[in-house]
């Protein structure tokens, strides 16, 4: 009797896609955030992020229901990485008011200089409307990133460093001037490695104003 060949393993239908991935959402948020980079929002895609890290095209549907909230999960672990940066260079009381600010303004624009893409989404989500999947955490990152100047701001007027006033006014002026140079830097009108040498000297300005001194 003749025996006829078993069908090699390669002549069969193409495999399915697993559908597990280990700690997926981190494979989809890494893979989203380099599409990012790469390509900009308009390229990012669900089903194509499946295919990337290599999943069912269903797959990502269990941590993001559409593109809005994987668009709010990138902003929100931006902000987190922003704010951890942003305490680390202020937790150091023993230094001046002056030396402390410079230390925030460092790691801010270290941040936006590294990931201008991302900090760009950050600021378009942050606006997302109340009640939308994802604002809610949104708004208590954007707070707390702020919320760590506002303290340092308060701190140093409580000893006498730096005038009274809304130390939330004062944060504003803070934020923006050091978002200021991150969109130069952004958009190519300032050099980064400039903007970094010269980030002392900003701070100088932006603590004591432009009157003769």
């Amino acid at each position: 009797m003749v025996r006829m060949p078993r069908p090699s393993s390669s002549s069969s239908k193409p495999a399915l896609r697993p559908y597990h991935h280990g700690d997926l959402r981190a494979a989809l948020l890494k893979s989203a955030e380099r599409t990012l980079r790469e390509k900009g929002v308009g390229a990012l895609s669900l089903r194509e992020l499946a295919r990337d890290i290599g999943v069912s095209h269903a797959a990502p549907g269990r941590h993001f229901k559409d593109k809005q909230a994987l668009l709010d999960a990138l902003a929100l672990d931006g902000y987190e990485r922003l704010n951890q940066a942003l305490g680390e260079a202020t937790d150091r009381t023993a230094q001046s008011f002056e030396q402390r600010m410079t230390a925030l303004a460092r790691a801010y624009l270290g941040f936006a200089v590294d990931n201008p893409e991302l900090l760009e989404l950050m600021f378009a989500r942050k606006h997302a409307p109340e009640g939308s999947a994802g604002s809610e955490g949104l708004a208590a990152a954007v707070d707390q990133s702020l919320g760590s100047i506002t303290a340092l701001i308060a701190d140093a007027q409580e000893h006498g460093e730096i005038v009274r006033g809304d130390p939330e006014q004062i944060t504003m002026v803070a934020a923006a001037s050091l978002h200021g140079l991150a969109a130069l830097i952004a958009a190519c009108a300032l050099d980064a490695e400039e903007a970094m040498s010269g980030l002392d000297e900003h701070v100088r300005l932006l603590l004591n104003g432009l009157r003769p001194r």
